[in-house]
C-alpha cells in the first residue's frame, strides 16, 4: 500500500476500544481527531506519550480535538494501562495489525542489531472532514501536545 500522505483521505477504522466498544473512525466526522499510534502499553516512552495526551486532554477537547490512541495490544492490556494512568480516551486495539498496516506505520526496526517488525510511533492529525491534516513522524514524546499545537499557531 502506498505511504498515506497530508491531504489523503484518512483510512477507515472500526475496531474495539479498551472497553470493548466498536469505534469508527468516521462517527468522529465534524471533529480534528490526533490519531496517534504507538508501540506497546506500559512501556516508559509510550506511557509518557500517553500521559502527555492526559494532561493536556480537557485543552484539546476545547480546542475541537478528539484523542485517540492505537496498539497491536490487546482490550484487556488497554485496560489495564488506562486504569494505571487514568487515560480519558479511547485505546484501540489492533491485535490483527490491520489499522497499523492501513496507515503505513508498521516497519520493520532494528534493536541492538536485531531486526523485528513494530508500530512506527506516529502521530496523524486528521481534520473535521476525515482528511489526514498533519503526519508527525519524529514524536516528542513529553511534548506531543504541544508539537501539535505548534502546527496550529502562526
Amino acid at each position: 500500500m502506498a505511504e498515506l500522505a497530508v491531504g489523503d483521505k484518512a483510512p477507515e477504522i472500526i475496531a474495539q476500544n479498551q472497553s470493548g466498544e466498536s469505534i469508527n473512525l468516521s462517527s468522529f466526522l465534524g471533529k480534528k481527531v490526533i490519531l496517534y499510534f504507538y508501540p506497546k502499553d506500559n512501556t516508559s516512552g509510550c506511557t509518557t506519550e500517553a500521559c502527555n495526551f492526559r494532561d493536556n486532554y480537557q485543552a484539546l477537547l476545547q480546542d475541537g480535538f478528539e484523542v485517540i490512541g492505537v496498539s497491536i495490544d490487546s482490550e484487556q492490556s488497554h485496560q489495564k494501562f488506562i486504569s494505571k494512568f487514568e487515560l480519558p480516551f479511547h485505546l484501540l486495539a489492533d491485535e490483527d495489525q490491520k489499522i497499523v498496516n492501513d496507515y503505513g506505520v508498521w516497519v520493520e526496526k532494528n534493536m541492538y542489531g536485531k531486526k523485528y517488525m513494530g508500530t512506527a510511533r506516529t502521530t496523524f492529525v486528521i481534520n473535521e472532514k476525515g482528511i489526514i491534516e498533519h503526519i508527525i513522524k519524529k514524536v516528542d514524546n513529553k511534548n506531543a501536545t504541544q508539537q501539535i499545537r505548534d502546527l496550529y499557531q502562526g
